[in-house]
């Protein structure tokens, strides 16, 4: 795994992200501000820009689409736009013609698409960790099994010392305070996959809360995208939350080791995450709505993610379409490095030939 700190900040001012349009979301949650949750940067006087495109959606991609972003703009000039303001937010600016691509780590159904007017293919594959600020817990030390953690966000586990965390860390010295709870507080694809994964290990968490994008916790303080719950959790001692791994990270959080679904614990890393994404079945997915938590796998990490992007199948401006479509060929023949490097796993090549002649039927 590579643990050198990603300076999402830094790569953010090389991406472009466009902001006009987008309507921060009404929320009784207060978020504060952090590094790396958009990114202003001004073509200077005399740039010329072949193509501009506009993007909105996850945070769980943020860091990569910045990256490929910035290097395809150096590479060719055009300009890629894109705003993290969560999954939910970029199903609802595609959906209002607003954007050009958006982006979502929950997969739309078929019948969700078809009535949308929308298609839609895999960009990358991450993780979801468990993130902590413990004070001389180290990245890795700490382990929480699913049952365990659905029951912290349950409000059935309420303290650190809690006999059945304790039993899942021998030898650890845990602290007796208060566990601070802490969840997206937007529209987020990574709560769908951290709650469709909880839902698949806890009976009692799927009848009370369940799966989805935006669920009704009954503990916890709410921050808007990855970077907000990041920043949260850095600045309340004794609490949890749910990000990317590169915003671990990005941000140096402690992070937990989990229970996979072979009983195996593993730490979040591209090799985990490739471990789960092994077991993918693609092919037999139609328009690639496929959910891989809690895959089987010696190595698997249990709660990967695959983030999706979103076009429209009768675009009004073909030109803007076919540049999007350029733009993650480009990435997908040209960014493996930096998904490698930002700690997210890049589509093997057979996937990226299903998707290319997946975007060739929409034509």
């Amino acid at each position: 795994m590579n643990t050198t700190p990603v300076r999402i900040a830094a790569l953010a001012l090389a991406a472009t992200v466009f902001v006009a349009g987008c309507k921060k979301s009404d929320t009784a949650d207060a978020t504060p501000p952090a590094a790396g949750a958009q990114a202003d940067g001004a073509t200077q006087a005399g740039d010329k820009v072949a193509a501009e495109i506009t993007g909105a959606g996850a945070s769980f991609i943020y860091p990569l689409v910045s990256k490929w972003s910035a290097d395809y703009h150096k590479a060719t000039a055009n300009k890629i736009n894109y705003q993290s303001i969560g999954s939910g937010g970029g199903i609802a600016q595609i959906k209002a013609g607003t954007v050009d691509f958006g982006s979502t780590d929950k997969p739309l159904s078929s019948e969700e698409l078809a009535q949308a007017g929308l298609a839609q293919f895999p960009s990358a594959i991450g993780g979801v960790v468990p993130v902590v600020n413990m004070p001389g817990m180290e990245a890795g030390k700490l382990r929480i099994s699913g049952p365990v953690l659905a029951d912290i966000y349950l409000g059935k586990i309420t303290s650190w010392n809690d006999p059945r965390i304790v039993a899942e860390n021998p030898g650890t010295t845990l602290p007796a305070d208060k566990i601070n709870v802490v969840r997206r507080s937007d529209g987020s694809g990574t709560t769908f996959n951290f709650t469709n994964y909880l839902s698949k290990v806890s009976a009692d968490f799927k009848t009370k809360i369940g799966e989805g994008t935006t669920v009704n916790f009954p503990v916890g303080m709410g921050g808007k995208g990855n970077e907000g719950v990041a920043a949260y959790v850095k600045q309340i001692k004794n609490s949890i939350g749910y990000v990317e791994l590169s915003y671990a990270l990005q941000n140096k959080m402690p992070y937990a080791a989990m229970q996979n679904a072979a009983g195996n614990w593993v730490q979040p890393s591209a090799e985990s995450f490739a471990a789960a994404a092994a077991s993918a079945d693609w092919k037999s997915a139609k328009d690639f709505s496929l959910v891989i938590t809690n895959a089987p796998g010696a190595d698997a990490w249990p709660i990967t993610a695959t983030n999706f992007m979103l076009i429209y199948k009768q675009p009004k401006n073909a030109a803007k379409q076919q540049a999007t479509l350029d733009f993650f060929k480009w990435a997908f023949e040209n960014g493996q490095a930096q998904a490698k490097s930002l700690d997210y796993v890049p589509l093997p090549a057979e996937l990226v030939t299903q998707v290319e002649a997946y975007w060739a039927s929409l034509k």
